[in-house]
């Protein structure tokens, strides 16, 4: 009687002992799925942020050389202007040359005009 009741203690300890032992393996392979869908989820996060930063650097790149081209343009677009100003100087300029050589010319045309006016009619007389 003591050794039936012994076996029935060692038959129920054995069957406690493979339901515990069952009991951890779906334990650890429930936080083995656990960590991985975890793991998944913090990834796919990971990765989006990685991707996002990519397209930035490539947006920021991208804006340097647009920034560049726009700022040799600029640079550009300044010395056309500053050549058209100075042309448009030198046009005041002839302008005013023109202006002066004009009024010269129309002060010898007269006075020429009246040198032979004057002298004609004396030196004809005096022949």
């Amino acid at each position: 009687m003591l050794s039936r009741a012994f076996k029935e203690h060692q038959a129920r300890q054995a069957a406690h002992r493979e339901k515990q032992e069952r009991l951890r393996r779906e334990a650890v392979l429930a936080s083995s799925r656990l960590t991985y869908r975890m793991m998944d989820t913090l990834n796919i996060g990971v990765e989006q942020a990685y991707v996002n930063q990519r397209k930035l650097e490539t947006e920021a790149k991208q804006l340097q050389v647009h920034a560049v081209r726009f700022s040799k343009q600029t640079v550009q677009w300044l010395q056309m202007l500053e050549s058209f100003n100075k042309a448009l100087k030198e046009l005041g300029d002839v302008e005013n040359w023109s202006r002066v050589i004009e009024a010269d010319m129309i002060a010898i045309a007269s006075a020429l005009e009246y040198a032979y006016k004057g002298d004609g009619p004396k030196s004809s007389q005096s022949h």
